[in-house]
């Protein structure tokens, strides 16, 4: 889970920082010789005062606490509509299970040997719930596919702006209110979707939503139903609540993976009840029994290449479906483009600043300006990884604030991430296995990242009332309004509408007036 923090104005580290001394000097001289001497040599392993076996740990560590993407991407890239209907059409839980492994493969080794870091990459958390429930959604008539090229094109634009350092200058154009204010309605966000996926929330004709009824009296409230694909009734709901009590309980003991073993324990609590549930006769669990299957573990990689791999060059640039919708324009089009494209790099950027110091603090892996070391690498291997991310066909690829647990455990170098990156090679074997975890179980992960992220919600001025209706109408929008990015147009529109208001127009910067015109464009034209 990728997690934004309040940083310090970013200074560049100098190139003598970011490199690693020559082979032969004294202080990179390795132990070892042979291959894996220029192996240390090359990660700086023994400089680092590390050494292989803290190195593997470190990398199997972070695998462990970050591998929970592998089920939870894919479940919301095939997640359903209370018909049945599934939101993205044309794709498989096998076929992004295999996409999303390669995103981390990717991103994390570029860690390893562009940027020789022990931090891991994968598909961001709330940027896949953007693509999926803003852009697919609630833009009825883009494509998986359009939204690929989102993505590719956000990647692009971060490799532009990270290596002519204009990304320093977007950043600051975003008012503080609204920096803060993105990962808590992100997290509120995705942790809405957990509850309405496992049935914690569910739909109601007066209020819209409300809490799940778990009365045993009421003879049509189900203890388990399954219907057009869908799993209903109190179980998945308890067992999601149940499970976010248990990955609680063990980040509370600093049980490393956490994140993993609950939704593990929850899959495997979910199968129990359903198959005592069986025996005793329920049609919903004979329903849902009957439709669990185990798939050849190649079949998501067939799925894979006829599904998501290169869609974004095929199809990506095809909007006729878009355009078929009334009201729809080239006009609408390319303000959705722009402020789509704009939104996404604002969320992967923000997201990796604060992932990066967060978890390089740690490992005191700082240089002597309290930035964290080889920055702009690492700045270049995120979005270098998102753009090869949606080439295979999945979301905006970011550090993860998992990657943090690595360092804990005494991740120094590239090279435990090297070994994070092999894990990922090794999971994707096992997409047969996570397409067995129910919806339920995933959840858990969904409703505890939300837990994590409102953390940012202390960083607010609330005794500013400029800050504070900026934060809130921005993570309220985000909720109530499903929409990540219309939060954060709202946001920025109303800081400028009060700066003007208050006669403190100069303190409003032309990047953040060509930001707001750029939202305001959308909300009037799409």
């Amino acid at each position: 889970m990728e997690e934004t923090s309040n940083v310090p104005e970013e200074k560049i580290p100098t190139e003598q920082s970011q490199e690693t001394p020559p082979p032969g000097s004294p202080e990179s001289k390795s132990p070892r010789k042979g291959f894996l001497g220029t192996v240390d040599r090359f990660f700086g392993i023994t400089k680092s005062g590390s050494n292989f076996k803290r190195e593997i740990i470190a990398g199997l560590t972070t695998f462990m606490a970050m591998v929970y993407i592998l089920m939870v991407n894919p479940s919301i890239f095939t997640a359903t509509l209370d018909d049945g209907t599934q939101i993205v059409n044309g794709i498989s839980f096998g076929g992004i299970y295999i996409a999303t492994a390669i995103g981390a493969v990717a991103g994390t080794l570029l860690m390893a040997f562009l940027a020789k870091m022990p931090l891991a990459q994968a598909s961001g958390m709330g940027i896949n719930a953007f693509i999926v429930y803003t852009l697919i959604l609630g833009n009825s008539g883009l494509t998986y596919a359009n939204c690929m090229m989102f993505t590719l094109l956000e990647g692009l634009v971060f490799v532009l702006l990270t290596v002519t350092g204009l990304r320093k200058k977007i950043f600051q154009a975003i008012p503080a209110g609204v920096r803060h204010a993105i990962p808590v309605g992100i997290g509120l966000f995705i942790a809405f979707i957990g509850m309405q996926n496992a049935g914690i929330i569910v739909a109601n004709n007066s209020t819209l939503v409300s809490f799940a009824s778990f009365n045993f009296l009421d003879k049509n409230n189900h203890f388990l139903s399954y219907d057009d694909g869908s799993v209903g009734g109190m179980l998945p709901a308890f067992i999601a609540l149940l499970g976010v009590g248990v990955i609680a309980i063990l980040s509370k003991k600093k049980i490393k993976g956490a994140v993993l073993w609950g939704i593990l324990g929850s899959a495997a609590a979910f199968y129990v009840f359903a198959g005592i549930a069986y025996g005793v006769g329920s049609a919903g669990a004979n329903n849902f029994f009957a439709s669990v299957s185990v798939a050849n573990p190649f079949d998501a990689f067939k799925h894979w290449g006829t599904e998501s791999v290169g869609k974004v060059f095929t199809d990506g640039f095809n909007f006729t479906q878009y355009l078929g919708i009334k009201g729809n324009n080239a006009g609408t089009l390319v303000v959705l483009l722009l402020t789509s494209a704009l939104s996404l790099c604002m969320i992967d950027m923000f997201d990796t600043i604060g992932t990066l110091y967060g978890a390089c603090a740690k490992g005191n892996l700082l240089d002597e300006n309290g930035t964290p070391i080889r920055m702009e690498r690492m700045m270049l291997s995120d979005a270098i990884a998102t753009s090869i991310g949606a080439i295979a066909g999945t979301s905006t690829v970011t550090t993860f604030v998992e990657s943090s647990s690595g360092v804990a455990a005494g991740g120094k170098t590239g090279f435990a991430a090297l070994s994070t990156a092999v894990f990922f090679m090794i999971a994707m074997f096992l997409s047969p296995i996570a397409q067995l975890i129910p919806s339920c179980a995933t959840a858990t992960a969904l409703i505890w990242v939300g837990v994590l992220m409102m953390s940012s919600v202390t960083k607010i001025d609330w005794s500013d009332p400029l800050d504070a209706i900026v934060a809130f109408l921005t993570f309220i929008v985000m909720v109530l309004g499903y929409s990540i990015s219309k939060g954060i147009g709202i946001g920025i529109l109303f800081y400028i509408f009060v700066k003007v208001c208050t006669g403190k127009i100069k303190e409003t910067t032309v990047p953040t007036w060509i930001i707001g015109v750029l939202f305001l464009a959308m909300f009037a034209l799409t």
